[in-house]
């Protein structure tokens, strides 16, 4: 068998009645727009495996595609358990694991289903946070991996002008980030003023208010740029937003496909990208040793307080009522930009 890296996975629909011994609450998406809480076995840690107390789980970008329907089959279908944005503590401990403990605080990557009580992964999974360090601050740290690995494919220093279209939940992690790679020009756009406010504390050099979501970027930043940039990193949710990211490039740019990775509905001119002689990437770790690596990365830039994943928490709902943190995060003209579920209250 041929050895690749993991990917996630979804945990089981083991089904149980409300109010049934060892029962948990579970939120499932049963179609698009229509995600309910049902009842489902709490899970024990087998041998090699750990137990998770899930406390706060944040609502990724994908997630948002998931309940809206915009990925495609081979990505989800439903009936489906999303979440993967954790803050926990481990409460279960199975044989054969070392190095972890009851007690732990932790953040967890490649789970899904995490909308729940609780989970069981391996250690691989896991990143261990220090014990005074607050919860609601953890379950962001899950999406740095990719945002590092994101800034090392751009090769971002000084000599570049970078892009990065959107300051949503992704794009204000990322513009700290690549901050730190000390940029020529760090741009950003995005729909919402406070967003932009933002963006400028966290190291943006320029920012751009985009009228719609139909603007053409290049319309708003070509008079200031008119050369287009060396590294674009579309932090949208559509796909579509791929033709916009390769008009705003310089010839031999790369695009660093942190968003975007939905499907796109309109013609992409791969003759157009072949003229300018760009490049396109997706961010997602090829190797478990890189994944770890930017784990750990980005964990420590968290702890020691170089990136903020706090400031930008806006709303707190609890699990029996993710329905109504689902809508409050999809509503649109909303500067709502994050939005967390409460999986203890």
């Amino acid at each position: 068998m041929k050895n690749v890296a993991t990917k996630m996975t979804m945990p089981s629909f083991d089904y149980m009645e409300k109010g049934a011994d060892n029962s948990q609450k579970v939120a499932v998406l049963n179609s698009s727009y229509d995600i309910s809480i049902r009842y489902a076995r709490i899970p024990q840690a087998k041998d090699g495996e750990v137990r998770v107390k899930i406390k706060w789980v944040g609502i990724c970008g994908s997630d948002l595609e998931a309940y809206r329907g915009t990925r495609s089959p081979e990505f989800i279908s439903t009936p489906a358990r999303l979440g993967h944005e954790v803050a926990g503590v481990i409460d279960q401990v199975g044989p054969n694991v070392r190095g972890l403990k009851v007690g732990d605080q932790v953040t967890c990557r490649y789970v899904w289903g995490a909308f729940a009580e609780y989970i069981v992964c391996r250690p691989f999974n896991i990143k261990v946070l220090p014990p005074e360090f607050p919860l609601e601050a953890i379950s962001l740290i899950e999406i740095l991996p990719g945002i590092i690995h994101a800034a090392e494919l751009g090769e971002i220093d000084q000599t570049k002008n970078v892009l990065i279209m959107g300051q949503g939940v992704s794009g204000l992690i990322l513009t700290q980030v690549v901050s730190l790679y000390s940029p020529r020009n760090l741009v950003v756009t995005d729909l919402f003023d406070k967003n932009l406010r933002l963006a400028k504390k966290y190291g943006a050099t320029h920012t751009y208010k985009i009228s719609s979501e139909d603007t053409s970027t290049l319309d708003i930043l070509g008079k200031d740029f008119p050369d287009g940039f060396d590294v674009v990193i579309p932090c949208l949710l559509e796909g579509d937003g791929m033709v916009d990211a390769l008009d705003c490039c310089s010839s031999g740019a790369k695009i660093v496909m942190y968003g975007c990775i939905g499907v796109c509905n309109t013609p992409f001119d791969f003759f157009k990208l072949h003229r300018k002689r760009a490049e396109i990437y997706s961010t997602e770790p090829r190797r478990d040793i890189d994944m770890r690596r930017f784990f750990q990365e980005g964990l420590q830039l968290v702890v020691d307080g170089i990136v903020d994943t706090n400031e930008i928490i806006d709303q707190r709902i609890p699990l029996s009522e993710i329905d109504k943190a689902f809508a409050i995060r999809n509503r649109a003209n909303s500067d709502v930009i994050h939005v967390l579920v409460d999986c203890e209250r």
